[in-house]
């Protein structure tokens, strides 16, 4: 049951839940927020049609979505989401970080996928009519946030291969804390050696379900071995590190050099990657972005000419990592606690997206 408003939400017509949850249910929901794991009230969706483009904008409660056996996205994964956070400022206002970066990255991902691309003004409109509804549910806390999960997917019932003729947007938000149980410490890396996230030529490079699905039994050899994440190895050589399952990795060298994976084709082009990157020129590092061989990254490890590894996404923020692990490899990251590079650039980049500090990037985009 729901409550229909006449209110839009810039474009999306806003269609309240019935019987959202209490204040005080809500308020217990999200007293320690684990990620992903708790949903507000409602989402925002929009439909598109090969015939007639994108229509049927509209913000409504919750739930599950009806999909014919026969979806082609159930068979074919032609899929694709981002990923992006609302942040409560002190003065209640409620903010967003490059959001226009992530609509851009859809429509990319779209391209590839052969899906639809959805209009830049649609996607912004989507988090916005959301997170106004929703607002009662953006946190306030110092590591809290409100994670948006954007989706677009082919919604056609049909087993023919071939390019979606009709797909569904579907926007969902969730209150969260830190992205690791561990909060903000070094933590753990499996170095996968024998399979692959992503090859040239395929869809490393953007945010589908496939790269997530190739990369989880890695993820739970990492775990096995105590690891909170893996990383994997380029498929072409299987020599140079690339990423981890869902973060770009960064290293600090003695010098104060920074040094990033190339985007190569197979590694994603993280938002907070290229935010994070520019913090660090401005901060007096020189960046270099080039392949990074994990045998010379053990060696400098080793010699204390890579003094930090980190890595960085939306999810995580900026994730210090404390030690190496993989078959016949365990090396630890300098003395195993979060180096002051690390520190500095993850502190600088959470005061901006808070609202602790000034946006002089012009960033931040205002959503309530």
């Amino acid at each position: 049951m729901t409550a229909e408003s006449s209110v839009q939400g810039a474009g999306f017509a806003v269609h309240r839940a019935a019987a959202p949850r209490a204040p005080q249910e809500r308020d217990r929901l999200m007293a320690q927020p684990r990620f992903g794991e708790v949903f507000t009230d409602h989402m925002a969706r929009a439909t598109w049609t090969a015939a007639d483009g994108w229509g049927e904008r509209r913000v409504e409660p919750y739930g599950p979505l009806a999909l014919d056996p026969a979806t082609a996205v159930l068979h074919y994964g032609q899929e694709i989401f981002e990923g992006l956070k609302a942040y409560r400022h002190a003065d209640g206002s409620v903010w967003t970080f490059r959001p226009e970066a992530n609509a851009a990255r859809l429509a990319v991902s779209a391209r590839r996928m052969a899906l639809p691309e959805l209009p830049v003004e649609d996607f912004l409109a989507s988090i916005e009519a959301l997170v106004s509804v929703d607002v009662d549910w953006v946190p306030d806390g110092p590591e809290a946030s409100l994670y948006l999960r954007p989706v677009l997917f082919a919604s056609e019932a049909l087993l023919v291969v071939r390019g979606a003729q009709r797909a569904e947007y579907v926007v969902i938000a969730s209150p969260v804390g830190p992205y690791f149980a561990s909060g903000v410490q070094p933590v753990s890396i499996w170095i996968a050696q024998d399979l692959h996230r992503a090859g040239p030529g395929g869809t490393g490079a953007v945010k589908t379900m496939g790269n997530y699905a190739a990369s989880l039994v890695s993820q739970n050899e990492a775990r096995a071995h105590g690891c909170a994440q893996v990383c994997f190895l380029d498929a072409a050589t299987a020599r140079n590190l690339e990423e981890l399952g869902g973060m770009n990795l960064v290293l600090v060298r003695r010098d104060g050099q920074v040094v990033t994976p190339a985007l190569s084709g197979s590694i994603l082009p993280g938002i907070t990657r290229d935010a994070i990157l520019t913090l660090l020129r401005e901060a007096g590092h020189p960046v270099v972005e080039r392949e990074a061989p994990l045998a010379e990254v053990l060696g400098d490890l080793a010699s204390g000419e890579v003094t930090e590894v980190f890595a960085c996404g939306t999810a995580a923020v900026v994730a210090p990592i404390g030690r190496l692990r993989g078959n016949g490899i365990d090396q630890q990251v300098g003395d195993g606690t979060a180096g002051p590079v690390t520190v500095a650039v993850r502190e600088r980049l959470t005061d901006i997206q808070h609202g602790r500090a000034p946006d002089t990037h012009g960033w931040m985009h205002r959503l309530v």
